[in-house]
């Protein structure tokens, strides 16, 4: 009872469909970035990517470029859950997917990408091929999914790996059409420094801050729950960030209490979905009575 109680929390932050069984083949076929990679300790998570994932969000709709596409284009203000849901899935798909099922994602949104374009708020044409806009949020997603992970899952990550993360996951950005991505933490903090003075909060912006702020739940019972992970999610943002959106950078101790509280829930959260996308595709590769197999299922 309690497993399908945090399930159908998890439905009213994304859409989500139950058992993930096209993971589970082909058999032994590591995907694009393999189980050894960090991007498949990293994305294991759902608390930490759903924190991160709504930090990256509120970073990329300050840029009049990249929120233009979205604010034309897509769906993300009628449908919150199910935008997310379908990012989820990419990430997912890309990360513990087949090798053809990561490559069939990618040349989707490459094709999406190809037809997204228009003119921005200020004016300003725009492509949502644009490799200047895709490297905006390549940055912000990776830095937002490791600074959640850091924060709210493993802050023991040795540095060596957390460079390891970014530079395998140049891989997935430069095959959506970004470029000269960086491979370390502090150059991917270098390389958003240095966009700062292309963003702007304005009227748009401030319309999707308030979504994500306000993150729309159905469910009575969710709603402390969905609210919990919406709050992490901004203070997951850089502190250079707070300024522009005119908050607050937000005290130690209201960042060590929302820590305490997402840890609390985080327990039976992962205990519910143990069974989730990366436990199918560590039994994809390597078989379910296999002692790698059964150790991931053990600690997962």
């Amino acid at each position: 009872m309690v497993d399908l109680f945090i399930q159908q929390m998890v439905r009213q932050l994304v859409s989500e469909s139950g058992p993930p069984t096209a993971f589970l083949t082909p058999t032994g076929d590591p995907g694009l970035l393999g189980p050894d990679s960090m991007p498949w300790e990293v994305h294991a998570d759902f608390m930490a990517m759903m924190i991160g994932g709504i930090s990256s969000l509120v970073l990329q709709a300050l840029h009049p470029g990249a929120l233009a596409g979205v604010w034309d284009h897509s769906s993300f203000r009628r449908d919150l859950q199910g935008r997310l849901g379908r990012t989820a899935f990419f990430i997912a798909a890309t990360t513990y997917g087949s090798t053809a099922m990561a490559n069939q994602m990618i040349d989707k949104v490459n094709r999406i990408h190809g037809h997204i374009t228009g003119i921005d708020e200020f004016g300003k044409p725009y492509s949502a091929a644009d490799p200047h806009l895709l490297n905006w949020v390549h940055l912000t997603e990776t830095s937002s999914f490791m600074r959640a992970h850091l924060r709210y899952r493993n802050p023991n990550v040795a540095k060596p790996d957390i460079d390891r993360y970014f530079a395998e996951m140049r891989l997935i950005g430069n095959r959506l059409g970004a470029v000269d991505l960086p491979d370390t933490a502090l150059a991917t903090d270098k390389a958003i420094a240095a966009y700062v003075p292309e963003l702007h909060f304005g009227e748009r912006a401030r319309a999707i801050v308030t979504l994500l702020d306000e993150y729309p739940t159905s469910s009575l019972h969710s709603r402390p729950f969905v609210r919990l992970v919406s709050k992490a999610g901004f203070l997951n943002l850089p502190d250079w960030a707070f300024p522009l959106i005119n908050r607050k950078v937000p005290t130690a101790f209201e960042r060590n209490a929302v820590q305490s509280a997402i840890n609390l829930i985080a327990k039976p959260v992962r205990k519910a979905l143990q069974n989730g996308v990366a436990a199918h595709s560590y039994r994809r590769i390597y078989g379910l009575n296999s002692n790698k197999g059964k150790s991931y299922a053990a600690q997962h």
